[in-house]
């Protein structure tokens, strides 16, 4: 299969008829110069599907999606920060006014909006500041308007998300651009995140959800940055057919290039989520393989970039290879401790630090340049078979305490 995935500039606006927006309405209102809204419209119909947070606490915003999305079929994601909507009272009653709102002013139906809200849990949604909001926001409306919805979902994030990239399907031009959110509360099965992709390819309802599903598995779910899964995790994807490619109807050659190239967009997003990790100082990617399965392989390296301790070692450039042992040790999938071989690697260089479960000598005054390196790389060999997977993280450090012990302040 002849594959050539290109980056390109754009955002969630690089796809052929799609606008975006992001404004400041006060539902953050300490900080009175961030925007907290965001709107993003197919100038047509589209395919449309989506995933959710595996946490039984599920947000408002996810009910009335799912609901919303019953037929396949959207128009708009309508998106705010600094309140999650969840847990909150009339909280499925405020997501639906927020559809209802920005589908009058767009001359939509309400279920054709993607609803999502991220912030802070418990509170009421003050739903009539975003409503007296709505018609600025649409009045902002531009094809070049990705950087502002990127900045109007974050929270706690320090940086913009957005990515996009171009294929070629049946001769034609093929794009895919996303935008995400996602600092603190990010374990595996999705993480405190947002994320909305469009794409101006021909493809069916059906062929979208199966190529979202494999996506998501492949890299939202194998991000962890604190150990909490959130209540509010959305990521959807619509597809408004402008590209005029052969429609996909199938799992056919154009559809797997699509799926891959949805892929690399997924995994570059959630390996900013996972870097931008609340106080982080370094993204960590540990990379399993040897395994009897690729299942076996996801649950060691995830159970190593979960692991509290791993995480508070790379923070200090200590190479305490132990603590990925024993976060190995109790992942719950059986392998022989004996054939296992860890090194740590960065752009400082390679350091093999443990070789057939036991440790090996060597330089520490090398082995903490490596780990002082921003991108740090934890590379797991076991003898168990051939399968292999790879998970991103991030350190521990005093600034994420200090960030979330005054989250709601």
């Amino acid at each position: 299969m002849d594959l050539e995935i290109k980056h390109i500039q754009g955002g969630v606006c690089a796809a052929q008829g799609f606008r975006a927006s992001g404004i400041h309405v006060g539902v953050k209102s300490h900080n009175l110069d961030k925007k907290d809204l965001a709107l993003i419209v197919s100038d047509c119909d589209c395919s449309a599907a989506a995933v959710y947070t595996r946490n039984v606490v599920k947000a408002a915003p996810l009910l009335i999606t799912k609901e919303n999305l019953k037929n396949g079929r959207a128009r708009a994601v309508f998106a705010n920060s600094g309140n999650a909507n969840a847990c909150a009272p009339n909280g499925e009653e405020n997501a639906s006014r927020m559809c209802k709102a920005v589908a009058a002013d767009l001359s939509l139906s309400p279920d054709e909006v993607i609803v999502a809200s991220t912030g802070v849990i418990g509170q009421t949604l003050p739903v009539k500041l975003i409503e007296d909001g709505t018609a600025e926001l649409i009045s902002k409306l531009s094809y070049s308007g990705s950087d502002d919805a990127a900045a109007a979902i974050m929270t706690t994030d320090l940086t913009v998300k957005q990515l996009a990239v171009e294929i070629s399907l049946g001769g034609k031009p093929v794009r895919i651009g996303g935008i995400a959110k996602g600092s603190g509360m990010i374990h595996p099965n999705m993480g405190t995140m947002l994320a909305f992709v469009t794409t101006d390819c021909a493809i069916n309802p059906e062929m979208i959800q199966k190529a979202l599903v494999k996506a998501t598995n492949i890299s939202f779910n194998r991000v962890s940055v604190d150990g909490d899964s959130s209540t509010n995790d959305m990521l959807s994807l619509m597809a408004n057919g402008m590209a005029e490619n052969p429609e996909i109807t199938s799992e056919c050659e154009d559809y797997f290039i699509f799926s891959e190239a949805l892929n690399t967009l997924c995994i570059e997003l959630a390996k900013m989520i996972a870097a931008d990790g609340e106080g982080a100082t370094h993204l960590i990617t540990c990379t399993v393989s040897g395994a009897k399965t690729e299942e076996d392989a996801e649950t060691l390296s995830k159970s190593v970039i979960s692991s509290s301790l791993t995480k508070a070692a790379i923070f200090g450039a200590d190479a305490n290879w132990g603590r990925v042992l024993c976060a190995m040790g109790y992942s719950g999938v059986e392998f022989n401790p004996d054939g296992v071989c860890v090194a740590f690697e960065s752009g400082a260089g390679r350091i093999p630090v443990c070789e057939n479960g036991r440790g090996l000598s060597f330089d520490e005054d090398f082995a903490k340049k490596i780990l002082t390196e921003h991108d740090v790389t934890i590379d797991i060999t076991l003898k168990e078979g051939s399968a292999a997977c790879t998970c991103w993280g991030c350190d521990l450090t005093y600034d994420y305490v200090r960030i979330n012990g005054d989250y709601r302040s």
